[in-house]
């Protein structure tokens, strides 16, 4: 889970790059891994795993560090280890992991994700907790945007969805979406505004 848009860099692969930090630095390293990526493919005859992929991605950061200012997840499948992710953070460490969280909403949500992730999740269950994730984050985090946008990837090759914030659920204190500034001060219980 990233604020960044998936960057598709191979079949079967994609890239988030937290836009919040450097949305240029997340797109020029995507364009690199695309370019040696398919490099790989042409030479060897097949596409690239995502193991590799990601190991890219994690040397033309290290090899940037002082210069690059994003932090990127590795996501995708391939027939030989199924699905993957990999959290690879400023400096260029490389960590494969269950699930990846980034950008600038992530904050709120490191709590909620070791209390609601679980193993063996169906595909379902699993973008049902990501989409609940980020209305988490939307209404925590200002930056955070105002939809949801889900990548599944897997054997079958990749889906994306989209959910509107009006099909969003709300958070605590939030407001109900309204059509108008109207629509908000009918709805209140408050007195009518004075008058002069």
């Amino acid at each position: 889970m990233s604020s960044g848009y998936p960057t598709s860099v191979g079949p079967g692969l994609l890239m988030f790059g937290e836009t919040n930090v450097s949305a240029a630095d997340s797109q020029i390293v995507s364009d690199y891994v695309r370019h040696f990526l398919h490099q790989h493919t042409m030479q060897l005859g097949q596409p690239a795993t995502v193991k590799v992929a990601a190991n890219l991605i994690r040397m033309l950061s290290y090899n940037n560090k002082n210069m690059l200012q994003t932090g990127l997840i590795v996501g995708g499948w391939d027939k030989y280890e199924g699905g993957k992710i990999y959290g690879i953070p400023l400096g260029g460490t490389i960590v494969e992991q269950p699930f990846a969280i980034g950008g600038s909403g992530s904050t709120y949500l490191y709590g909620f994700f070791d209390q609601e992730w679980k193993d063996r999740m169906t595909k379902d269950e699993a973008e049902k907790l990501v989409v609940k994730a980020v209305s988490l984050a939307i209404a925590r985090d200002g930056a955070s945007g105002g939809v949801v946008r889900t990548v599944i990837i897997n054997s079958e090759g990749v889906t994306r969805n989209f959910y509107p914030g009006d099909t969003l659920p709300l958070w605590h204190e939030e407001l109900p979406p309204q059509n108008s500034l109207l629509d908000i001060l009918s709805s209140s219980s408050s007195p009518d505004p004075m008058v002069s």
